[in-house]
């Protein structure tokens, strides 16, 4: 689990969009690998112009917090979902539901750098982990 203040930090520490654009390249690229029997229909982002797709599951150890996987066919959208599931991974539906992508895209300065239809599908990734977390709270998902 990283916070917002915590990737916030590392990117100011990078200077420039294009260090930022290449840390996440790098994070997309060290993201670990979604099982492709996870790649269905339901887990595929709906209004983002890469093929993405996030999968929340539930902590082994502790119920109440989720983790998801994911996967993207673009290394920047990739970079940018790596960083997303960073940011909520090890919490709980109410603070995944919770999560400001306003804020997230101020503080990285996201809204400089991307276009807006880019804008539109990080918001459709952040929507579908928000709606799978409730989905586990609620016991209408699978949680592990």
């Amino acid at each position: 689990m990283t916070s917002l203040d915590d990737i916030v930090e590392g990117f100011e520490l990078l200077g420039d969009w294009e260090q930022r654009y290449q840390y996440l390249i790098e994070l997309g690229e060290q993201l670990p690998l979604m099982p492709e029997a996870l790649k269905t229909d339901d887990n595929k982002v709906k209004g983002c112009m890469s093929q993405v797709w996030i999968s929340a599951y539930g902590d082994q150890e502790d119920n109440s917090l989720i983790h998801f996987h994911g996967d993207c066919d673009t290394s920047l959208i990739k970079g940018v979902l790596a960083l997303l599931i960073q940011l909520v991974s090890g919490k709980t539906a109410r603070e995944i539901d919770a999560l400001d992508l306003d804020e997230v895209f101020r503080r990285l300065r996201l809204y400089e750098h991307l276009s807006p239809n880019r804008h539109v599908g990080v918001y459709a990734i952040v929507e579908l982990m928000k709606q799978q977390a409730r989905q586990i709270r609620s016991g209408n998902r699978e949680a592990a």
